[in-house]
C-alpha cells in the first residue's frame, strides 16, 4: 500500500533507516537510466512530430497530484474555444481492451471528447489526427514520456507534497530529478488550498532555482458535492453528522481523506486499495462488511473508484463519490495566455 510506503520513506521512523539507506542505494541506477534517457531526447532521438499541437500534462513525481482534474480542466478549456480535443494517454492499470478508472472518468465528464488509450502516444496520435481529425492533443502524464513533441509542457506539482521526499524512486516519489523542470514551459501548483503561506513560497523558490523565468499558476481543489453512479447530486452538509465508510484506490488516499473531513464528515472507517484497483466480490464484500460493522449510514469513494463499481447502493448502504474540481487562485491569466498561444497555431495551420 502507498501509505506503508509513504511511511518508510519519509525520515520520520529512526528505526527504518536500514531500509531507507537500501532504497538509496537503488535509486543510484535509476538516476542513471533517467540521465541517459533524458540526453536521448534531448539531442532529439526518437522524437516525433505529431502534425498539430500537442500539450502534455505531467507531473515529477508518481502518485496523485490532481492531474485528471487538470485534464479535464484543460480539455474543457478547449472546447470552449472551439477546439477539436483528443486525449492520449498510456491506460496504466486498465484490462485488456477496456478503459482505465481515469478514462471512464473522463469520459462521464467530457463526453464529448475522444480519449485514447495506448502505451504508443506516437500511434495513438496518428489516429487522433488521421480518423477523429483532431485539431489539439492533449498528452496525459506526458513529461517523461518524451517520444511524441509538444508544444506546450505544463507540469503539476502537488503543494502536499511537491518534490517526492527530494530523493528518487524508489528512496523518494520522484520519477526525475527536481532540475528536470528546466524543459517545462508551465508550472502549476495543485492542492493549494491545503498548504500555509511559508509552504507555497518555498515550493515556488525551489521551482525558480530550476527554471528561473518559468510561468506559474497555482489551483485550489474544491469539492463540488457528493454524486452517485445515476448521476444524483447532494451536497457534503447532507452526509455531516452521519457515520461514513471511506475506501479508494486512487495514488494519493491521505488526500482524499483531508477532503471528506474538511467537509466535517465523519469517517468511521476506512480502506485503502492500489492505485487503479479492480474492484472484484471480495473486494466488495470487504467493503459491505466494514460498512456494517460500523453501521455507517453511507459509503463514500472517489469518482475513479465509482466508474468502476457502477451502482448506486452496496447493500441497501447509499454509494456516493465525491465530485472535485479545480479553481484558479493564481496565475490564471498567465494559463490563459499560454493555452490561447497553442489555439492561435490551430487558427495558424487553418488558415
Amino acid at each position: 500500500m502507498m501509505s506503508a510506503f509513504l511511511k518508510i520513506i519519509d525520515g520520520r521512523s529512526p528505526l527504518l533507516w536500514p531500509v531507507r539507506l537500501l532504497l538509496w542505494l537503488l535509486s543510484g541506477p535509476y538516476r542513471l537510466v533517467i540521465l541517459w534517457r533524458n540526453s536521448r531526447f534531448d539531442r532529439g532521438h526518437r522524437v516525433v512530430h505529431a502534425g498539430v499541437p500537442v500539450i502534455s500534462i505531467g507531473n515529477l513525481t508518481t502518485g496523485g497530484t490532481g492531474k485528471t482534474p487538470m485534464v479535464r480542466y484543460v480539455a474543457q478549456w478547449l472546447r470552449d474555444c472551439g477546439i477539436r480535443v483528443t486525449l492520449l494517454s498510456r491506460g496504466y492499470g486498465a484490462e485488456q481492451g477496456k478503459p482505465n478508472d481515469e478514462a471512464l472518468e473522463l469520459e462521464r465528464r467530457l463526453p464529448d471528447v475522444p480519449h485514447l488509450q495506448n502505451p504508443s502516444r506516437v500511434e495513438s496520435a496518428t489516429v487522433a489526427v488521421e480518423e477523429f481529425a483532431a485539431q489539439i492533443l492533449l498528452l496525459d502524464d506526458g513529461f517523461q514520456h518524451r517520444f511524441l513533441a509538444r508544444d506546450l509542457d505544463i507540469v503539476l506539482i502537488d503543494a502536499t507534497c511537491p518534490f517526492g521526499f527530494s530523493n528518487l524512486l524508489p528512496a523518494g516519489l520522484l520519477r526525475e530529478p527536481v532540475s528536470s523542470l528546466a524543459r517545462a514551459d508551465f508550472v502549476i501548483i495543485t492542492r493549494t488550498d491545503r498548504v500555509d503561506t511559508d509552504t507555497l513560497a518555498n515550493i515556488r523558490t525551489v521551482i525558480r532555482n530550476a527554471n528561473a523565468q518559468i510561468p506559474m499558476a497555482e489551483f485550489a481543489h474544491d469539492v463540488e458535492g457528493l454524486e452517485n453512479y445515476s448521476g444524483t447530486v447532494i451536497p457534503c452538509s447532507e452526509l455531516v453528522g452521519k457515520k461514513v465508510l471511506m475506501f479508494s484506490g486512487i495514488g494519493n488516499h491521505e488526500a482524499f481523506r483531508q477532503l471528506l473531513t474538511s467537509q466535517g464528515i465523519q469517517i468511521a472507517g476506512e480502506l485503502e486499495f492500489k492505485d487503479h484497483h479492480h474492484f472484484d466480490r471480495e473486494d466488495i464484500e470487504s467493503i459491505v462488511k466494514q460498512a456494517q460493522q460500523y453501521s455507517v449510514d453511507a459509503i463514500i469513494c472517489t469518482m475513479k473508484d465509482l466508474v468502476k463499481i457502477q451502482v448506486d447502493r452496496l447493500r441497501n448502504v447509499p454509494l456516493w463519490a465525491l465530485s472535485v474540481g479545480l479553481t484558479p487562485t493564481v496565475g490564471k491569466a498567465e494559463l490563459d495566455q499560454a493555452l490561447g498561444r497553442i489555439v492561435n497555431l490551430v487558427e495558424l495551420d487553418d488558415s
